[in-house]
Protein backbone atom coordinates (compact mmCIF):
# COMPACT_ATOMS: atom_id res chain seq x y z
CA UNK A 1 0.00 0.00 0.00
CA UNK A 2 1.26 3.45 -0.82
CA UNK A 3 1.44 5.15 2.57
CA UNK A 4 1.28 8.60 1.00
CA UNK A 5 -2.24 7.98 -0.30
CA UNK A 6 -5.62 7.03 1.07
CA UNK A 7 -6.47 3.34 1.45
CA UNK A 8 -8.48 3.01 -1.75
CA UNK A 9 -7.89 5.57 -4.45
CA UNK A 10 -11.06 6.42 -6.41
CA UNK A 11 -10.80 6.73 -10.18
CA UNK A 12 -12.18 10.27 -10.04
CA UNK A 13 -10.25 12.32 -7.47
CA UNK A 14 -12.58 15.26 -7.92
CA UNK A 15 -14.77 17.30 -10.24
CA UNK A 16 -15.56 20.99 -9.88
CA UNK A 17 -17.64 23.46 -11.86
CA UNK A 18 -19.72 26.53 -11.08
CA UNK A 19 -21.97 25.99 -14.08
CA UNK A 20 -20.43 28.59 -16.38
CA UNK A 21 -19.67 27.82 -20.00
CA UNK A 22 -15.99 27.24 -20.68
CA UNK A 23 -13.30 24.63 -21.23
CA UNK A 24 -12.60 21.22 -19.74
CA UNK A 25 -9.38 20.83 -17.73
CA UNK A 26 -8.69 17.08 -17.52
CA UNK A 27 -5.92 16.37 -14.99
CA UNK A 28 -4.39 12.90 -14.60
CA UNK A 29 -2.06 11.73 -11.82
CA UNK A 30 -0.47 8.39 -11.01
CA UNK A 31 -0.30 7.01 -14.56
CA UNK A 32 2.76 5.39 -12.99
CA UNK A 33 1.89 3.84 -9.63
CA UNK A 34 5.15 4.89 -7.96
CA UNK A 35 4.37 8.57 -8.66
CA UNK A 36 1.73 9.59 -6.07
CA UNK A 37 2.35 13.34 -5.85
CA UNK A 38 -0.05 14.28 -8.65
CA UNK A 39 -2.85 12.50 -6.78
CA UNK A 40 -1.90 14.19 -3.51
CA UNK A 41 -1.90 17.60 -5.22
CA UNK A 42 -5.30 16.94 -6.81
CA UNK A 43 -6.72 16.01 -3.39
CA UNK A 44 -5.42 19.32 -1.97
CA UNK A 45 -6.79 21.34 -4.91
CA UNK A 46 -10.29 19.80 -4.82
CA UNK A 47 -10.50 20.17 -1.04
CA UNK A 48 -9.66 23.87 -1.44
CA UNK A 49 -12.11 24.35 -4.32
CA UNK A 50 -14.93 22.84 -2.26
CA UNK A 51 -13.95 24.97 0.73
CA UNK A 52 -13.73 28.38 -0.98
CA UNK A 53 -16.08 27.76 -3.97
CA UNK A 54 -14.39 30.18 -6.41
CA UNK A 55 -16.13 30.85 -9.72
CA UNK A 56 -14.55 29.18 -12.74
CA UNK A 57 -15.39 28.94 -16.42
CA UNK A 58 -15.93 25.32 -17.47
CA UNK A 59 -15.01 22.21 -15.48
CA UNK A 60 -11.93 20.63 -13.90
CA UNK A 61 -11.82 16.83 -13.50
CA UNK A 62 -9.03 14.99 -11.65
CA UNK A 63 -8.48 11.34 -12.55
CA UNK A 64 -6.27 8.61 -11.04
CA UNK A 65 -4.18 6.66 -13.53
CA UNK A 66 -2.97 3.19 -12.58
CA UNK A 67 -5.13 2.56 -9.50
CA UNK A 68 -3.87 -0.93 -8.66
CA UNK A 69 -0.23 0.06 -9.12
CA UNK A 70 -0.76 3.18 -6.97
CA UNK A 71 -2.13 1.04 -4.17
CA UNK A 72 0.90 -1.27 -4.43
CA UNK A 73 3.41 1.59 -4.93
CA UNK A 74 4.63 -0.14 -8.09
CA UNK A 75 5.32 1.57 -11.40
CA UNK A 76 2.97 -0.85 -13.18
CA UNK A 77 1.40 -4.32 -12.87
CA UNK A 78 1.81 -5.97 -16.31
CA UNK A 79 3.10 -3.22 -18.59
CA UNK A 80 3.79 0.52 -18.56
CA UNK A 81 0.43 2.36 -18.69
CA UNK A 82 2.26 5.24 -20.38
CA UNK A 83 3.09 3.03 -23.39
CA UNK A 84 -0.35 1.46 -24.00
CA UNK A 85 -2.13 4.41 -25.67
CA UNK A 86 -1.34 3.45 -29.27
CA UNK A 87 -3.91 3.68 -32.05
CA UNK A 88 -3.58 -0.09 -32.53
CA UNK A 89 -4.35 -0.89 -28.86
CA UNK A 90 -7.31 1.47 -28.73
CA UNK A 91 -8.81 0.29 -32.03
CA UNK A 92 -8.45 -3.39 -31.05
CA UNK A 93 -10.30 -2.90 -27.75
CA UNK A 94 -8.14 -5.70 -26.37
CA UNK A 95 -7.93 -5.82 -22.55
CA UNK A 96 -5.22 -8.49 -22.30
CA UNK A 97 -3.22 -6.67 -19.61
CA UNK A 98 -4.13 -4.91 -16.38
CA UNK A 99 -2.97 -1.57 -17.78
CA UNK A 100 -5.14 -1.83 -20.89
CA UNK A 101 -8.19 -2.34 -18.64
CA UNK A 102 -7.28 0.80 -16.69
CA UNK A 103 -6.65 2.70 -19.94
CA UNK A 104 -10.14 1.93 -21.25
CA UNK A 105 -11.65 2.99 -17.91
CA UNK A 106 -9.90 6.37 -18.21
CA UNK A 107 -11.07 6.74 -21.82
CA UNK A 108 -14.66 6.00 -20.75
CA UNK A 109 -14.47 8.83 -18.19
CA UNK A 110 -13.11 11.27 -20.76
CA UNK A 111 -15.96 10.30 -23.11
CA UNK A 112 -18.38 11.68 -20.49
CA UNK A 113 -16.90 15.15 -21.26
CA UNK A 114 -17.21 15.43 -25.08
CA UNK A 115 -15.80 18.29 -27.12
CA UNK A 116 -19.29 19.59 -27.98
CA UNK A 117 -19.96 20.41 -24.30
CA UNK A 118 -16.91 22.69 -23.90
CA UNK A 119 -15.32 25.70 -25.57
CA UNK A 120 -12.01 23.78 -25.58
CA UNK A 121 -10.53 20.70 -23.89
CA UNK A 122 -7.20 20.89 -22.05
CA UNK A 123 -5.19 18.13 -20.39
CA UNK A 124 -2.46 18.07 -17.75
CA UNK A 125 -0.68 14.78 -17.03
CA UNK A 126 1.21 14.81 -13.70
CA UNK A 127 4.42 12.80 -13.31
CA UNK A 128 7.63 12.61 -11.26
CA UNK A 129 11.12 11.26 -11.93
CA UNK A 130 13.29 8.60 -10.26
CA UNK A 131 16.24 10.97 -9.81
CA UNK A 132 16.32 14.53 -8.46
CA UNK A 133 15.03 17.02 -11.01
CA UNK A 134 13.99 20.58 -11.54
CA UNK A 135 10.30 20.77 -12.51
CA UNK A 136 9.65 20.83 -16.24
CA UNK A 137 6.99 20.60 -18.93
CA UNK A 138 7.22 17.93 -21.66
CA UNK A 139 5.26 18.99 -24.73
CA UNK A 140 4.45 17.45 -28.07
CA UNK A 141 4.58 20.00 -30.90
CA UNK A 142 1.10 19.43 -32.29
CA UNK A 143 -2.13 21.45 -32.06
CA UNK A 144 -1.41 24.59 -29.99
CA UNK A 145 0.39 22.61 -27.27
CA UNK A 146 3.68 24.50 -27.52
CA UNK A 147 2.10 27.95 -27.22
CA UNK A 148 0.05 26.71 -24.25
CA UNK A 149 3.12 25.20 -22.55
CA UNK A 150 5.02 28.47 -22.78
CA UNK A 151 2.46 30.11 -20.48
CA UNK A 152 3.98 28.15 -17.57
CA UNK A 153 7.13 29.37 -15.77
CA UNK A 154 9.62 26.48 -15.94
CA UNK A 155 11.84 24.41 -18.25
CA UNK A 156 10.11 23.07 -21.37
CA UNK A 157 11.15 19.92 -23.23
CA UNK A 158 10.04 19.37 -26.80
CA UNK A 159 10.05 16.07 -28.65
CA UNK A 160 9.65 13.42 -25.95
CA UNK A 161 6.31 12.21 -27.31
CA UNK A 162 7.77 12.06 -30.81
CA UNK A 163 10.31 9.48 -29.60
CA UNK A 164 8.07 7.50 -27.25
CA UNK A 165 4.80 6.20 -28.63
CA UNK A 166 1.84 5.03 -26.59
CA UNK A 167 1.95 7.70 -23.89
CA UNK A 168 -1.30 9.28 -22.71
CA UNK A 169 -0.42 12.80 -23.87
CA UNK A 170 0.14 11.42 -27.38
CA UNK A 171 -3.39 10.01 -27.31
CA UNK A 172 -4.98 13.15 -25.84
CA UNK A 173 -3.23 15.36 -28.41
CA UNK A 174 -4.29 12.96 -31.16
CA UNK A 175 -7.98 13.40 -30.28
CA UNK A 176 -7.60 17.18 -30.48
CA UNK A 177 -6.98 18.20 -26.86
CA UNK A 178 -4.38 20.81 -25.86
CA UNK A 179 -1.92 20.14 -23.07
CA UNK A 180 1.34 18.70 -21.81
CA UNK A 181 3.03 16.43 -19.29
CA UNK A 182 4.31 18.10 -16.14
CA UNK A 183 7.22 16.46 -14.31
CA UNK A 184 7.30 17.91 -10.81
CA UNK A 185 10.53 16.49 -9.37
CA UNK A 186 11.67 13.31 -7.63
CA UNK A 187 9.02 10.68 -6.77
CA UNK A 188 9.00 11.13 -2.98
CA UNK A 189 10.21 14.73 -2.65
CA UNK A 190 7.66 16.98 -0.90
CA UNK A 191 8.44 19.75 -3.40
CA UNK A 192 6.93 17.52 -6.11
CA UNK A 193 3.52 17.88 -4.44
CA UNK A 194 4.08 21.66 -4.16
CA UNK A 195 4.96 21.85 -7.85
CA UNK A 196 2.01 19.74 -8.96
CA UNK A 197 -0.36 21.84 -6.86
CA UNK A 198 1.12 25.05 -8.26
CA UNK A 199 0.85 23.99 -11.89
CA UNK A 200 -2.77 22.83 -11.41
CA UNK A 201 -3.72 26.25 -9.99
CA UNK A 202 -1.95 28.02 -12.85
CA UNK A 203 -3.71 25.76 -15.38
CA UNK A 204 -7.04 26.67 -13.72
CA UNK A 205 -6.12 30.34 -14.11
CA UNK A 206 -5.03 30.03 -17.75
CA UNK A 207 -7.81 27.65 -18.88
CA UNK A 208 -10.75 28.35 -16.57
CA UNK A 209 -10.09 32.00 -15.66
CA UNK A 210 -10.11 31.36 -11.90
CA UNK A 211 -9.35 34.39 -9.72
CA UNK A 212 -6.57 32.88 -7.61
CA UNK A 213 -6.86 35.64 -5.00
CA UNK A 214 -10.10 33.92 -3.88
CA UNK A 215 -8.10 30.83 -2.85
CA UNK A 216 -7.18 30.65 0.85
CA UNK A 217 -3.90 28.88 -0.02
CA UNK A 218 -2.88 31.67 -2.42
CA UNK A 219 -0.24 32.96 -3.12
CA UNK A 220 1.93 30.30 -1.44
CA UNK A 221 0.23 27.46 -3.33
CA UNK A 222 1.50 28.94 -6.62
CA UNK A 223 4.67 30.72 -5.47
CA UNK A 224 6.23 27.57 -3.98
CA UNK A 225 6.31 26.24 -7.55
CA UNK A 226 6.62 29.35 -9.71
CA UNK A 227 9.04 31.38 -7.56
CA UNK A 228 10.80 28.97 -5.17
CA UNK A 229 11.23 25.64 -7.00
CA UNK A 230 11.02 26.30 -10.74
CA UNK A 231 13.97 27.43 -12.87
CA UNK A 232 13.56 30.39 -15.28
CA UNK A 233 11.81 29.31 -18.47
CA UNK A 234 14.13 27.70 -21.04
CA UNK A 235 13.26 25.42 -23.96
CA UNK A 236 15.14 22.20 -24.75
CA UNK A 237 14.88 19.61 -27.53
CA UNK A 238 15.72 15.91 -27.31
CA UNK A 239 18.63 14.90 -29.55
CA UNK A 240 19.11 11.27 -28.43
CA UNK A 241 17.33 8.45 -26.62
CA UNK A 242 19.31 5.55 -25.14
CA UNK A 243 16.76 2.74 -25.39
CA UNK A 244 17.00 -0.55 -23.50
CA UNK A 245 15.82 -4.11 -24.10
CA UNK A 246 14.40 -6.13 -21.20
CA UNK A 247 17.49 -8.37 -21.30
CA UNK A 248 19.97 -5.48 -20.95
CA UNK A 249 21.95 -5.04 -17.73
CA UNK A 250 22.14 -1.26 -17.45
CA UNK A 251 23.61 0.89 -14.70
CA UNK A 252 23.85 4.68 -14.79
CA UNK A 253 26.92 6.22 -13.24
CA UNK A 254 25.83 7.60 -9.84
CA UNK A 255 24.83 11.18 -9.16
CA UNK A 256 23.34 12.44 -12.40
CA UNK A 257 20.42 14.85 -12.13
CA UNK A 258 18.00 15.97 -14.81
CA UNK A 259 19.39 18.79 -16.99
CA UNK A 260 22.92 18.33 -15.62
CA UNK A 261 25.54 19.39 -18.18
CA UNK A 262 27.51 16.59 -19.83
CA UNK A 263 30.60 16.69 -22.03
CA UNK A 264 31.55 14.69 -25.11
CA UNK A 265 33.43 11.55 -24.06
CA UNK A 266 32.03 11.56 -20.51
CA UNK A 267 31.22 8.12 -19.04
CA UNK A 268 27.47 8.07 -18.44
CA UNK A 269 26.61 4.41 -17.81
CA UNK A 270 27.58 0.77 -18.19
CA UNK A 271 25.49 -1.59 -20.30
CA UNK A 272 26.11 -5.34 -20.47
CA UNK A 273 29.65 -4.69 -19.24
CA UNK A 274 30.39 -2.00 -21.85
CA UNK A 275 30.98 1.70 -21.24
CA UNK A 276 28.38 4.15 -22.56
CA UNK A 277 29.96 7.56 -23.24
CA UNK A 278 28.41 10.87 -24.25
CA UNK A 279 28.72 11.89 -27.90
CA UNK A 280 27.59 15.46 -27.14
CA UNK A 281 28.31 18.59 -25.16
CA UNK A 282 24.74 18.94 -23.91
CA UNK A 283 22.49 18.09 -20.93
CA UNK A 284 21.44 14.69 -19.60
CA UNK A 285 17.73 14.07 -19.22
CA UNK A 286 15.82 11.37 -17.31
CA UNK A 287 18.76 9.15 -16.22
CA UNK A 288 17.38 5.77 -15.11
CA UNK A 289 17.91 4.92 -11.43
CA UNK A 290 15.17 2.31 -10.96
CA UNK A 291 14.79 -1.34 -11.90
CA UNK A 292 11.90 -0.97 -14.35
CA UNK A 293 12.20 1.03 -17.55
CA UNK A 294 13.10 0.91 -21.24
CA UNK A 295 14.82 4.32 -21.42
CA UNK A 296 18.36 4.48 -20.04
CA UNK A 297 18.68 8.24 -20.49
CA UNK A 298 18.08 11.03 -22.99
CA UNK A 299 20.34 13.83 -24.21
CA UNK A 300 18.82 17.32 -24.64
CA UNK A 301 20.10 20.63 -26.01
CA UNK A 302 18.86 24.14 -25.26
CA UNK A 303 17.02 25.77 -28.17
Amino acid sequence: MNEELKEEIPRIIGKYTTGKEGPLLFVTGGIHGNEPSGIQALEIVFKELEKTRPEIEGTIVGVAGNKMALNQNKRYIDEDLNRTWTEENIESGNKDSHEKKEMFEIISILEQYPQKDFTKRYFLDCHTTSSASLPYVSVQEVNDNDEWAHRFPTYIIRGFSDIITGDIDHYLSRIGMTGFVFEAGQHTDKTSVENHEGVIWLALKEACNIDLSQISRYPECVDRFAKKNAPPQKTFEIVYRHGLEDSDIFEMQPGYENFQKIKKGELLAKQNGNEVKSEWDAHIFMPLYQSQGNDGFFVVKEV
